[in-house]
């Protein structure tokens, strides 16, 4: 379980981005690269940076901020730098600068002119709050001084609108450094990692949402019902305390935002329903909340995808694990915390087929975005799905040529995501009458089904194991 899983797309790009800067080193006037990393809190950020660097085997720096003072975090600069690999390291220790700039302009005078060399600064966004002109300063520093030594500068950060800010047109360091999104391990990662079957695969996808550090308490080859009996006795596994956690390093207890964010967690879709699972909170309050959230990424907002508008937003957590955890785990911790996670566990057990069926749609669509084309079916650059305010028209899949108002609607097709049931002539017959409420062409049908297709009728249909090759061949 100690090994690197996964991942290998995120170290190609930043094994190339070391390599330009080793081929730039001694000819171009500006070697240094820089990568703006953002990722959710528990990603595996770190992990992944501390991986490239084992393998780059090149002086480096890992500072990681941690919330304090801008003198605090000066002194945790330097007490990084003392203790890293880079040459003439001891200056830092000398000098002691007391100022950023400083420290910058010092920084840059001992990282090495003719070789390669790696400077991480984590948690990025703590600094750009507590640190008065950190942007204006990195960016003067990196213009004058950094991007002119053979440097890998990465930046990284796990509150993505701060991240995506700091690349924003109107802020300093604009174009300065190229963008990287870590997610979640896939579920082929999972699969590989806990040796499970592609379907298990897909469950264990559901319950850790890909975190690394709940994953690495699924024993491999472990069900997840094993898995969960073991993490619901245990009151700080990494299943139990990782949301909290996270929650609370992005809203205050007093925030609004968490109150929403639990009624959409609890299954909560619509706007009007949201208002009235949160206390009946105001039309504006529930607003910036729900802008907050999706401004965070920690939400989703989505629209039909159809050939014509529709006002019908539909609300839904975007990190798997957390969902799993607001409907779950979050609401009862009081009685895993008094030893009664069996009651927990009975609760999942009794709800899991039905909240799984819904949960997985996201997966499912990501899955088939990275998938085609393939002989089935065209590529589709919008993969996403169709309802109404009623829900008398549901369509799980629907591929189009973009949304969420298509011009042309590519493929529709139904997800049936139980063990014994597969999908049907009355599920092939549902699924017409509702394509023939979106469109008159003879658009594509696909199945997507956990316990495989005995009817005729389909263009295409995908089971666990050719969704999880949308991760393996990508």
């Amino acid at each position: 379980m100690d090994r690197f899983i996964g991942r290998e797309r995120e170290l190609r790009a930043l094994t190339r981005a070391l390599e330009d800067v080793r081929g730039a080193a001694g000819g171009a006037t500006q070697p240094g690269q820089c990568l703006l990393m953002r990722g959710r809190r528990r990603v595996g950020k770190s992990t992944l940076v501390e991986e490239f660097l084992r393998q780059a085997e090149v002086p480096h720096l890992f500072f990681t901020a941690g919330g304090g003072s801008a003198a605090d975090e000066l002194l945790e600069l330097r007490d990084a730098v003392v203790a890293s690999a880079l040459p003439e390291r001891s200056l830092f220790a000398e000098e002691a600068p007391e100022q950023w700039n400083a420290a910058f302009r010092l920084l840059a005078e001992i990282l090495p002119d003719d070789s390669p060399s790696v400077v991480v600064i984590d948690e990025v966004p703590y600094l750009m709050e507590r640190v008065d002109a950190f942007e204006g300063m990195l960016q003067r520093a990196w213009d004058r001084l950094l991007s002119r030594k053979p440097v890998l500068l990465l930046l990284v950060g796990s509150d993505l609108s701060m991240m995506k800010a700091l690349n924003d047109y109107d802020r300093p360091f604009h174009q300065r450094g190229r963008e990287m999104v870590v997610g979640p391990l896939n579920p082929a990662d999972l699969g590989e990692m806990l040796e499970l079957e592609p379907a298990a695969a897909f469950d264990a996808a559901l319950i850790t949402g890909g975190l690394p550090l709940i994953c690495r308490e699924w024993p491999p080859g472990a069900t997840m019902w094993e898995f969960l009996e073991a993490a619901l006795e245990n009151p700080i596994s990494a299943l139990l305390v990782s949301a909290e956690r996270s929650l609370a390093a992005e809203f205050p207890p007093q925030a609004m935002g968490r109150e929403v964010l639990r009624a959409i967690g609890t299954g909560e879709r619509t706007f009007t329903n949201i208002a009235r699972a949160a206390g009946g909170i105001a039309h504006s309050t529930l607003t910036r909340a729900a802008d907050l959230l999706i401004d965070k990424r920690v939400v989703a907002a989505e629209l039909p995808v159809s050939l014509h508008p529709s006002k019908e937003r539909r609300y839904r957590v975007a990190d798997p694990y957390l969902r799993f955890w607001l409907a779950f785990l979050g609401p009862h911790m009081a009685e895993i915390e008094r030893m009664r996670g069996d009651l927990t566990l009975a609760r999942i057990t009794e709800r899991w087929t039905s909240w799984r069926g819904r949960a997985v749609e996201p997966l499912i669509r990501e899955a088939l975005a990275r998938l085609l084309p393939d002989a089935g079916l065209p590529a589709a650059p919008v993969v996403g799905g169709y309802w109404t305010r009623s829900n008398d028209v549901e369509v799980d899949i629907v591929g189009a040529d973009r949304g969420p108002v298509a011009k042309e609607l590519l493929f529709l097709g139904s997800i049936k995501w139980l063990e014994t049931s597969p999908f049907d002539a009355h599920d092939l017959a549902a699924l017409h009458k509702h394509r023939a409420a979106l469109t008159d062409d003879p658009t594509p049908l696909v199945a997507v089904s956990r316990g495989g297709v005995n009817c005729s009728g389909l263009q295409a249909a995908y089971g666990p194991g050719d969704l999880l090759g949308a991760w393996r061949t990508r």
